[in-house]
């Protein structure tokens, strides 16, 4: 069960979205909150159109004033003003990670609406989650804050046991929500497919639709384990097989189900291009507003 959460923050009202889902699972999960300002070297006067914390007396006043504002007293938050400046605010956050009392999930927002695949291939998000350690909580900030309410996680899978490790993170916040399970696996189309199984299909149309079809089958065998294994555990959980192009797919399953939380296993690799190798991560991270809880597989 997640016991530590961190908050990096940089002082503007975008960063400050992820505030209120920290503060939820802060009481569901019964954990501690660490609120991290790092000092960045030559940094602009303005982040986000907002004012930025330049000097560390600034920057431990404003996540005092953000825990108090934000939290209420029953959750026990921690600050931490990182006060020399450094050039590299990712590298430095996740020497941090390593440096604080390990936390067992990160709490981000993204940066900017339609922004968060260019944000996690170049700013934070690829370099923490590629230390193949701690699950990343990615917050999309909405135009109206709205009360945060988990009652509903998804979980898309892959039939493969690595990517099975979401499963664990998503049962922990099922039953400290109270929330509902559903899990989903995507089974390609004729007209999806990429690369050599693509060429494969136009050569040998009839044989692929069968191995798609095979596939489909399997599938279903596949999640029965899960479903039998989850119910027996106490949890309510659902169950579907659905044909499709995996990532858009998931959004669709997503908004069609209204879930509350997408939960994804994905490489976590050193260098982006290996991080993103194959996977429907980020594809998934820049087509929905959902909440997305990235756990990282050790490659």
């Amino acid at each position: 069960m997640p016991k530590h959460l961190l908050v990096p923050l940089d002082g503007s009202h975008l960063a400050e979205a992820a505030l209120p889902t920290a503060a939820y699972l802060a009481q569901h999960l019964n954990a501690s909150i660490t609120l991290l300002h790092i000092i960045e070297y030559n940094a602009p006067e303005e982040v986000h159109h907002d004012r930025h914390l330049t000097d560390p007396e600034s920057a431990y006043a404003y996540l005092a004033e953000t825990a108090e504002r934000a939290f209420p007293q029953t959750v026990n938050v921690k600050l931490h003003v990182h006060d020399t400046a450094v050039d590299n605010v990712a590298r430095s956050l996740v020497e941090h990670v390593r440096e604080l009392v390990t936390p067992d999930m990160i709490i981000m927002c993204t940066h900017g609406p339609s922004g968060l695949y260019q944000w996690l291939f170049g700013h934070l998000g690829d370099q923490v989650i590629a230390m193949g350690q701690t699950p990343v909580l990615l917050v999309h900030p909405q135009g109206e804050a709205s009360p945060v309410k988990i009652q509903c996680i998804f979980v898309p899978l892959d039939g493969t046991a690595e990517h099975e490790q979401a499963l664990p993170v998503a049962e922990e916040l099922a039953r400290a929500c109270s929330a509902g399970l559903h899990l989903a696996m995507v089974i390609q189309t004729l007209g999806t497919l990429s690369g050599e199984k693509a060429a494969t299909g136009r050569l040998l149309p009839g044989a692929m639709m069968a191995v798609l079809e095979l596939a489909e089958e399997n599938a279903e065998a596949y999640l029965q384990p899960h479903l039998a294994r989850l119910r027996s555990a106490g949890l309510s959980v659902t169950a579907e097989v659905a044909r499709g192009d995996p990532a858009d797919t998931i959004v669709r399953i997503a908004s069609r189900r209204r879930m509350d939380l997408i939960v994804l296993g994905t490489h976590g690799k050193v260098g982006t291009e290996a991080f993103w190798a194959g996977s429907v991560a980020p594809r998934v991270a820049d087509h929905t507003t959902l909440p997305l809880v990235l756990v990282p597989i050790p490659g």
